[in-house]
């Protein structure tokens, strides 16, 4: 049975990217869904990976509007100015692997942490975007080792929040979700204008795949196409 209400409260962390703001496009155009909030760094509500105590101010203030019965996180980081992902272990340095770490999983852990109690305890959903490159058993080709590992911890991290959230919220599902090579910034000097697919488009795949979930995909890392990926 699908744990999203026939009528349904939304918030969007990340919404100013490409992805966020493609959900809230999404979520806002949907008769089912009664309130759609999205938070970013410049939001009402800010909430800023760089400043970790951001996580648990924005997720106090927005208390009062609470609850939630579906809250996605799109924040994420794969390159920026300074460097791009590692293609050899000669690549490797610290200042890449604290950021990566700082954003892909420490800020979506705290998320988790504070969101959660946001959560509608009768029926709700947290996803939190991952990566199919995050998956350990899936590693075939090697390279972008930052950025692989950052996932790879937030996917424990989900992991492990989800069979916590199980005994005091046990109809929420907290999953990881892949979604696909979009057409971002963030894709784009990886070919993604050529080989991705628009934002709306990803992000209706990936509302379809919510729509589906059951309390027992808590705990799930899946793909935009409903697949279940191996962690």
């Amino acid at each position: 049975m699908t744990l999203l209400p026939q009528s349904f409260r939304a918030l969007v962390i990340g919404s100013s990217g490409t992805i966020g703001s493609a959900f809230m496009e999404l979520l806002q155009n949907n008769p089912s869904c009664s309130m759609a909030i999205g938070i970013h760094r410049h939001s009402e509500y800010p909430i800023d990976y760089q400043d970790p105590s951001s996580i648990e101010s924005s997720a106090k203030a927005l208390a009062l509007q609470a609850p939630f019965h579906l809250i996605i996180n799109t924040i994420g980081l794969l390159h920026s100015p300074k460097w791009m992902p590692e293609k050899k272990l000669d690549d490797l340095n610290a200042e890449q692997l604290g950021e990566l770490m700082k954003i892909n999983a420490i800020g979506p852990a705290l998320t988790i942490r504070y969101f959660s109690k946001l959560l509608d305890p009768k029926n709700s959903v947290m996803v939190n975007l991952s990566a199919k490159v995050g998956s350990i058993e899936d590693n075939r080709l090697g390279g972008w080792y930052s950025y692989r590992a950052s996932k790879a911890a937030l996917n424990m991290f989900i992991k492990t929040a989800a069979i916590e959230l199980r005994r005091t919220k046990p109809n929420t599902a907290l999953i990881a979700l892949h979604p696909g090579t979009v057409n971002s910034a963030l894709s784009q000097p990886f070919r993604g204008q050529q080989i991705g697919r628009p934002a709306l488009e990803a992000a209706s795949d990936m509302f379809n795949v919510i729509t589906r979930l059951s309390k027992e995909d808590s705990g799930s890392f899946l793909s935009y196409s409903g697949e279940k990926l191996p962690w």
